[in-house]
């Protein structure tokens, strides 16, 4: 068979992938993970006592902003990523803005607090559990984005793969907003941030091994 008649009998049965395809399985898996990690929340370390308050007050929306910020551009940067022609990650320049606004309420935190106080405004009460179970939270979303993943073609797939890390540790931190109390944002830009970086260094482990085509 020539090379034309072949190349022409293969696209024959070639079907168009429908618009959007790309985002709505990706939001399948994370929705899935995060009902998974809602539920080990409730299960295992339980909802901060005061929700009801909290979501009415400046410190929650702060962290909360703060966390959703990364994993949506994450989640944005690693549905480019999903194409193999996409070879640099967009959109992960955006997460300088919520980093720096972050920075600029710690630095007026800090400037309002006796330097006697740092120390706790740095740790907290949880300073030593708060990185990781960000990361267990983090888990199971990205677990929701590996098997959204089999249906894609990464180009660069260790790259990839921190992305999808980075996303799913956002989100994840976003629900952790929900059991935890600190109140600092030195705190949250800190340990929270760690957190995510974890499940963006464990991604990029795993994707470099798995997301391969």
């Amino acid at each position: 068979m020539r090379t034309d008649d072949l190349i022409r009998s293969l696209a024959m049965d070639l079907k168009p992938v429908p618009a959007h395809a790309v985002e709505r399985r990706m939001a399948i898996g994370l929705g899935s993970g995060a009902v998974v990690s809602l539920a080990f929340i409730a299960l295992t370390i339980g909802f901060r006592p005061d929700l009801g308050i909290a979501v009415r007050g400046f410190v929650f929306w702060m962290k909360a902003i703060y966390t959703l910020s990364i994993g949506l551009c994450a989640v944005a940067a690693t549905v480019h990523l999903s194409r193999p022609d996409a070879l640099r990650p967009r959109w992960l320049g955006v997460l300088a803005i919520p980093i720096a606004g972050l920075m600029l309420i710690a630095g007026l935190e800090l400037s309002n607090t006796p330097a006697s106080g740092w120390l706790a405004l740095f740790l907290g009460k949880s300073w030593r559990s708060c990185p990781w179970r960000v990361f267990d939270l983090s888990i199971p979303l990205y677990i929701g984005l590996l098997w959204a993943f089999r249906q894609f073609a990464p180009a660069r797939p260790g790259l990839a793969g921190a992305v999808a890390g980075l996303a799913a540790g956002g989100l994840a931190a976003t629900l952790y907003c929900l059991h935890c109390p600190e109140a600092s944002a030195l705190f949250v830009l800190t340990w929270y941030t760690l957190g995510i970086v974890l499940a963006g260094v464990m991604g990029s482990i795993i994707g470099a091994k798995l997301l391969r085509w």
